[in-house]
């Protein structure tokens, strides 16, 4: 609670770091706002063709396939990038952090919220795609939309849990930044992207469960549930939302264990 009320004093210099990395993000790139879209857009596109066009198995997902693959891939996005990202929240910061006396979990929360933001930039996309396929009576929207913001409030929470442990262990343990991007590229598959957990019920049940565990996959299950008409697995989303506040408060603990350590490093 008082590193809560300590960040939440300090919520207007949050702000301002948000804005700073957004600046900086756009300003540096020729295509700016759009790359926000292009990334996911292309990798729907590739496993669409995987799936449906190549191997025939428009089954995968829940149908439409393709905006089934957004409403996976657009929050993956955000994920990867603040997982990728914490690595080197408090290393490319080293000057302010040891400088500026502020809560020092802010550098995880700042980097959590502007890649938050970058996901809610990217949703008119998703919104586009819902629009065209309910012209064309492929998709029907229904009430479980309301989950929407459920689901972006825990992927935030479980991103900041996972920061606050990330961001002190690699500085303290450089050989962890490389592991962490290939340990995104398993966890990936290990979350139900590209696929549905209907593919799983003849795998053996250790199998599902390894799934089921996955924080991200209720969190997944929220944020699909308004936009196809399939029942919520609420198992598997009281999984999720434990599991991003027991990260939460793991990474509360780590984090205030090694910071005195961190900034001696730094």
């Amino acid at each position: 609670m008082k590193s809560i009320t300590s960040v939440w004093r300090e919520r207007r210099v949050v702000k301002l770091l948000v804005q700073r990395d957004l600046r900086v993000r756009y300003a540096q790139s020729f295509l700016g706002y759009l790359w926000t879209i292009i990334d996911p857009l292309a990798n729907a596109l590739i496993y669409f063709m995987l799936f449906v066009v190549i191997f025939q198995r428009g089954d995968a997902g829940h149908s439409p396939y393709f905006l089934f693959l957004l409403t996976g891939l657009l929050p993956w996005q955000w994920f990867n990038a603040s997982v990728s990202g914490s690595t080197q929240a408090l290393i490319s910061e080293r000057q302010l952090v040891r400088s500026m006396r502020l809560p020092r979990e802010i550098w995880v929360i700042r980097l959590v919220a502007s890649k938050g933001l970058e996901f809610l930039f990217s949703l008119p996309i998703l919104a586009l795609f819902t629009f065209i396929y309910l012209f064309r009576g492929e998709a029907e929207l229904n009430l479980n939309l309301l989950w929407f913001p459920v689901a972006i409030i825990l992927q935030a929470i479980l991103l900041t849990g996972i920061g606050l442990i990330l961001a002190p262990l690699t500085v303290l343990v450089t050989d962890l930044q490389p592991s962490i991007r290939i340990v995104l590229r398993i966890y990936f598959y290990l979350t139900p992207i590209i696929f549905n957990l209907e593919l799983l019920d003849g795998t053996p049940d250790g199998l599902r469960w390894v799934f089921q565990l996955n924080p991200l996959t209720g969190i997944l299950e929220l944020y699909r549930a308004g936009f196809f008409d399939v029942a919520i697995r609420w198992h598997v989303v009281g999984i999720g939302a434990a599991g991003a506040i027991i990260m939460l408060l793991i990474g509360s603990r780590v984090f205030k264990r090694l910071e005195h350590t961190v900034l001696k490093e730094i």
